[in-house]
């Protein structure tokens, strides 16, 4: 049913629950995967005293996201899941407006991502790309939920 599944990753223990399930499903349907890391700059840049700093800085998340991804693509590998990789970075806007674009441009037919499942203030305080994907994607968007956090 799904030929391409876009799965975002932030290398959190909620974003691996959502690999494992894209993985599950792409396994079983002979799918393949495209595994998406976003860094999102500006809130470093805000906070960053000097351009040498910054630089330094970006550079070390920009190999978190590497390893990240290489992570991911092993898992595939391990199921035989065709995956490939991509890291993109965002300086104004949202992550989940990273998302929607990369599925939209990539052919993606199902996005399959962890979210958090906060409710109340703790989601409003905190934002939710999770909801925003939902409800601006142009294709079907699978949410799993992590682990129920402490209140």
């Amino acid at each position: 049913m799904y030929q391409h599944i876009l799965v975002p990753l932030d290398g959190s223990a909620t974003a691996q629950r959502g690999l494992r399930e894209a993985l599950q499903l792409a396994s079983e349907q002979k799918s393949r995967v495209r595994l998406l890391h976003v860094i999102d700059d500006f809130p470093m840049l805000m906070e960053m005293s000097s351009v040498s700093n910054f630089e330094a800085s970006m550079q070390k998340v920009r190999e978190y996201g590497e390893d990240v991804l290489a992570s991911a693509k092993a898992a595939a590998a391990a199921l035989d899941v065709q995956a490939e990789t991509v890291v993109r970075e965002v300086t104004q806007g949202r992550i989940a407006d990273v998302v929607v674009d990369e599925a939209r441009t990539n052919g993606c037919d199902l996005i399959v991502m962890g979210t958090h499942g906060r409710r109340g203030f703790r989601r409003m305080a905190l934002g939710s790309d999770a909801d925003l994907v939902v409800r601006a994607s142009p294709v079907p968007v699978l949410l799993v939920r992590g682990e129920p956090e402490p209140s």
